[in-house]
């Protein structure tokens, strides 16, 4: 094969049935509440967060602009993974028949020994939604930016080319590269990892870590495996699956309605770059895995082009709230998510979520201090959390063969067959068995918490248990959820 790298990747355009054009129109949220006091909200960044964030506070009857310093709308990338806690969220949102339409469920995430192939690792996930109220997805990102995109677009402006240069966090207003200003009554910082937005609201830059590793990511037409007796397997029985291995891993699934399998391969960093849209070298990337079993290599020998970025880390922020109570951040601005645990974009459309459903019940300017607050605290907990849960797997996946690495894999088998024996309907076995098991994923105390999130509930719950004395406000609200306590859901 020619070492020449291919041309840069342009944007991938959406699957035909990655619509949900005019479904938010349609669609109630806040019981049909929509905020007394209407604000003007700027938000910076057209990703999952920004998108979620101009959908659901439009639909609180907010003024949104949205700011986006491409001159178009898409995404290069590849697939992603939508887990019950935002499944739910687009199905209330209307876009559940679109996902359904263009998505794959996966049946169970299957982890195995990298040079082998032997499975160590099974966690069931067609239970999906009987554990925890709706499904688990694997989709690509174009799709799933499409959805997105068609859920705000009724309820959002849009302005493209539109790159800001500058912040005013008191007026507040919004400087582009243009000249012009923009104001508004408060600005949504969701301008992902590099995010002018933090400097303005922490007073200073949060460095960027290097974690060590890099990654490639790259999407295969399925029928390439299928016509290969040993790799149709991984077409026919839609698993996530794992192969960990020394200092490197490998994450394949399908998308696209098992038309196209999807490729993350973790390894040690040689200098790429922070970025989403670099272009990597597939035979490089042949070579960093040619100790892998023979079906990896096969798949790998099908990859024409791949993208390749950086992995940094950035600790939890202390604050996410400008003093002046008028810029606040969202999604990777505030919390960037090692890919590990597949809660990068969830956690952004969370943020969005849970910022719409608070500030539908705005009914005076000097509320929004009280309503940003909650913002913050139901948020930042749970994010650093799921950051902690994200750092873990990259530990646990990447052990150098030897004493820890055979511990681990005796844990994940131990996870493996009780999850076969409640499989073959043993209902003897407690749900709390598998605490603190290597595979995260077999823990169905972190599963709870994790998939069983409900922003909206969560919300809810605060305007209930918290924001009513906050405010002085003693009538109830229509609204349901669970009498459970907040920190319970975070």
């Amino acid at each position: 094969m020619s070492s020449q790298a291919p041309p840069p990747l342009s944007p991938v355009a959406a699957h035909g049935a990655a619509s949900a054009e005019g479904a938010s129109i349609h669609t109630t949220l806040y019981d049909g509440r929509k905020a007394p006091h209407q604000l003007h909200v700027l938000v910076v960044g057209c990703g999952m967060g920004g998108l979620a964030a101009a959908h659901c506070l439009g639909k609180a009857g907010h003024k949104v602009t949205l700011f986006e310093a491409a001159p178009a709308i898409g995404e290069v990338g590849a697939g992603i993974q939508v887990t019950p806690n935002v499944s739910r969220l687009l199905q209330r949102w209307g876009a559940g028949p679109a996902l359904e339409a263009v998505a794959v469920r996966p049946d169970a995430i299957a982890l195995r020994r990298y040079d082998t192939g032997e499975r160590v690792g099974y966690t069931r996930w067609t239970n999906m939604e009987e554990k925890y109220g709706a499904p688990y997805y694997h989709i690509h990102r174009a799709d799933l930016h499409k959805l997105l995109f068609d859920l705000a677009a009724p309820h959002m402006t849009l302005r493209l080319n539109a790159t800001v240069v500058g912040v005013d966090p008191d007026a507040p207003s919004l400087t582009l590269a243009s000249g012009e200003v923009v104001r508004g009554d408060l600005i949504v910082g969701a301008d992902g990892v590099k995010s002018l937005l933090q400097e303005v609201v922490l007073g200073h830059t949060n460095p960027a870590e290097a974690t060590g590793d890099a990654a490639y990511r790259a999407v295969i037409p399925s029928d390439l495996l299928l016509e290969d007796p040993e790799l149709k397997e991984f077409i026919d029985v839609p698993e996530m699956t794992g192969w960990m291995g020394p200092g490197r891993h490998v994450m394949a699934y399908n998308v696209r309605s098992k038309k196209e399998y999807n490729l993350v391969l973790i390894h040690p960093d040689d200098g790429s770059v922070e970025s989403w849209t670099a272009e990597g070298s597939a035979d490089k990337m042949r070579a960093d895995f040619a100790d892998y079993e023979p079906r990896i290599r096969k798949i790998l020998g099908f990859v024409q082009s791949t993208l390749k970025w950086r992995l940094m880390d950035r600790k939890p922020l202390k604050k996410w709230i400008h003093p002046s109570n008028r810029v606040i951040l969202l999604g990777d601005a505030c919390h960037p998510m090692l890919p590990y645990r597949a809660q990068g974009a969830a956690m952004a459309i969370e943020d969005g979520a849970v910022l719409g459903n608070l500030l539908s019940r705005l009914a005076h300017p000097t509320q929004l201090p009280t309503f940003l607050q909650a913002y913050e605290d139901l948020r930042l907990p749970r994010t650093a959390e799921t950051q902690n849960q994200s750092r873990l797997n990259q530990k646990i996946f990447h052990l150098p063969d030897g004493p820890e690495q055979a511990q681990r894999d005796a844990d994940m088998r131990k996870a493996t067959e009780l999850e076969l024996r409640r499989m073959r309907g043993d209902t003897g076995l407690g749900g709390d068995a598998l605490v603190g098991s290597a595979n995260q994923w077999a823990d169905e105390r972190k599963s709870r918490i994790q998939f069983g999130y409900d922003a909206d509930e969560v919300a809810d719950e605060w305007w209930r248990e918290v924001g009513q004395r906050k405010l002085g406000l003693a009538s109830a609200t229509p609204g349901g959820g669970s009498n459970r306590t907040i920190l319970s859901r975070l």
